[in-house]
């Protein structure tokens, strides 16, 4: 699933070139997750004004309304003048006079959602209860320790959540907390305001360090302009179960929380 450095990647690598650009087509193919929410055609003629983040959601500032963009489980993003026809998993198109932006989703999952603004109904049932975004100013360390205080779940549960920091997904919580030294299976209202502070620390790098090695490519991921990512290749636990530690070389362990796999290094990682 695209995470947030993936969302991000994504973003970086198209925003720039549709800012200011006419839609003059809109082309849906079979549904996706949730409705589009307004007629295509009644986006025709707007003003593309700018792309932003929030998440794992992309949106796209119209001048009039915005669209929000959830690329699912298996979801991908293509800008460019001249698109190949579309295919049959190629969901969604906006045609503009700067290129054409299509949504490619083999499984369905994303979405692309129209609200009038970020105050309407549809816009917040979506973003209301994102946490905090991590690499944004307003991720502040006391607030952090203070909010793992009141979650009694396992510290890795918490940060896939999403409500308390948004977008630390499945590779990054478990990178983090290594980079950490904590345990993934430790509660989070036991963690000691340095450890938190640490964790923190290592969220904030872990992802910066994904967002510039272009995010993590274990499927189909690429960026809007066609490009993998690599960060995959730089990881010290994910995937890397029976494998020796980069640090002390015990054999790396894979465990199951909540249906998601896990691994960490017992020597390393504390509880």
């Amino acid at each position: 699933m695209p995470e947030l450095p993936e969302v991000e990647v994504t973003r970086r690598s198209f925003a720039d070139r549709i800012a200011g650009a006419r839609i003059v087509s809109v082309q849906l193919g079979k549904p996706l997750r949730w409705a589009l929410g307004c007629d295509a055609s009644a986006l025709v003629g707007r003003t593309v004004l700018c792309v932003t983040r929030r998440g794992k959601y992309l949106l796209v500032h119209l001048d009039a309304g915005v669209l929000l963009l959830h690329l699912g489980m298996s979801g991908s993003l293509q800008f460019a003048p001249v698109l190949p026809p579309r295919g049959g998993h190629d969901h969604f198109e906006l045609g503009t006079s700067r290129g054409c932006l299509r949504l490619h989703d083999p499984r369905r999952f994303g979405a692309v959602v129209f609200a009038d603004s970020l105050d309407d109904p549809r816009a917040l049932k979506l973003l209301e209860r994102l946490g905090v975004e991590p690499l944004e100013a307003g991720f502040d360390p006391l607030l952090f320790y203070r909010a793992l205080r009141l979650r009694r779940s396992s510290i890795k549960q918490v940060l896939l959540a999403g409500n308390t920091v948004v977008g630390v997904g499945n590779i990054y919580a478990s990178e983090a907390l290594f980079m950490a030294g904590i345990r993934p299976t430790t509660r989070a209202d036991r963690l000691s305001k340095l450890r938190a502070a640490r964790l923190h620390a290592a969220i904030v790098e872990v992802l910066q360090r994904a967002v510039a090695l272009g995010g993590s490519t274990l499927r189909d991921f690429s960026s809007a302009e066609g490009q993998s990512g690599y960060f995959q290749l730089d990881a010290r636990v994910y995937g890397r179960e029976g494998l020796p530690c980069r640090v002390c070389e015990t054999p790396i362990r894979g465990i199951r929380q909540g249906q998601r796999s896990t691994f960490f290094c017992p020597q390393c990682q504390k509880p």
